[in-house]
């Protein structure tokens, strides 16, 4: 049976910034209490749609592996945020790419939805349906955010990664092992009320849309998900905690992380981290931490690579990567974002008012009644 490696990587960040002092602007908080509680300093705010930002970092990683795009056979866009339900996301960088011959599926399992397209995608290589595979993580978050909830709005950015799996016959090479779960039973814990076919010809807009966040279930479940899945991903594979070169995390919280890497027995060293730079970019952070590390270094030929990760659903999962020889991109791509025109600020900003527009035409009274009758009928 053939390995399922990683030959290619790229990203595509947005590049307007929002910091923490941006939003101390229209949210009671400030620097020192987003930090202390999360880690974070700013996130990134996306001027395009997430299919473009897909598209151009699938191109990045395609020309880092030397793969033509006429020659990929599987895109996987692994997202909770796509630009629309039908037709799906893929099949739009499938088009942008110009890959006529690739298949193409979306997978949404919130935040963990790189790491599972990356085992859908690593079963088809392995199994011989397919010989690659572009995978996908992006999320645009901005435009659905509750910016009124100090308690998601300070967490949550936009951004893209995208690597490329390749069958090969080197032994021991690629995606070794996974550990996939979920808790279920915690599925309301973390939910957008507003957004699906449950809210639909209900009276309800884009100005409903509010989020359920129990933060302290969802830190007290990610550490132990997260942890009993990195135990059980090294146990399956034969693999020590001090065997371990490189832990690429969710980055959901930065004390989330802390608490997962010392239930691991893995020194803090060891862990690439982004979350300061780009706090919660949901199904994007896990890509984008890996393309970073490969491009400050971090990663050896032959690293051995822990990636456990964490979201709604309950979702969670920890995969194990073994490193093959090359680092180095072999080639770049031109593809680049459109100018950026305005600031994260002025472009969540535009958001806020759509947001508020909307409301005031539905009638701002209704909402909550609208959203608790239908919240009723969840599961």
């Amino acid at each position: 049976m053939k390995n399922a490696a990683i030959t290619g990587w790229g990203k595509c960040m947005p590049p307007a910034v929002l910091s923490n002092a941006d939003l101390s602007t229209f949210l009671e908080t400030d620097d020192e209490w987003i930090v202390s509680r999360t880690g974070m300093r700013e996130r990134r705010i996306s001027n395009v749609p997430a299919i473009e930002m897909a598209s151009v970092a699938a191109a990045r990683a395609l020309a880092c592996a030397g793969l033509a795009a006429q020659d990929v056979e599987m895109i996987v866009y692994g997202s909770c945020s796509n630009d629309e339900q039908v037709p799906n996301s893929a099949s739009g960088v499938q088009m942008r790419l110009g890959a006529q011959r690739a298949a193409a599926m979306d997978i949404n399992t919130a935040c963990t939805s790189f790491l599972y397209g990356l085992s859908s995608a690593a079963a088809m290589v392995r199994t011989g349906a397919v010989r690659n595979a572009v995978v996908i993580g992006v999320e645009l978050i901005s435009p659905y955010m509750d910016w009124t909830n100090r308690g998601v709005a300070v967490l949550f950015g936009d951004g893209c990664a995208a690597v490329v799996l390749q069958a090969t016959d080197e032994p021991g090479v690629g995606l070794l092992g996974e550990q996939l779960g979920c808790y279920a039973d915690a599925r309301q814990t973390l939910r957008v009320r507003g957004m699906g076919c449950t809210y639909a010809n209900r009276g309800l807009t884009l100005g409903d849309t509010q989020w359920d966040f129990d933060g302290q279930e969802i830190f007290k479940r990610a550490v132990h998900g997260m942890g009993e899945a990195a135990a059980a991903v090294m146990a399956k594979c034969g693999v020590t905690p001090e065997q371990i070169d490189l832990v690429v995390p969710h980055q959901a919280n930065l004390r989330i992380i802390e608490a997962v890497v010392k239930r691991a027995h893995i020194p803090m060293d060891k862990v690439m981290l982004t979350v300061q730079r780009y706090g919660n970019m949901s199904a994007a952070t896990v890509p984008v931490a890996l393309v970073e590390a490969l491009e400050e270094g971090r990663v050896k030929p032959g690293a051995l690579i822990l990636m456990p990760g964490f979201g709604a659903g309950l979702t969670l999962c920890a995969h194990l990567v073994r490193w093959g020889d090359r680092v180095t991109p072999l080639g770049s791509s031109p593809a680049e974002l459109p100018p950026l025109t305005k600031t994260a600020l002025e472009l969540v900003n535009e958001i806020r008012a759509i947001k508020a527009q909307a409301a005031e035409r539905s009638g701002g009274a209704l909402q909550a009644p609208k959203l608790a009758e239908t919240l009723g009928t969840l599961p």
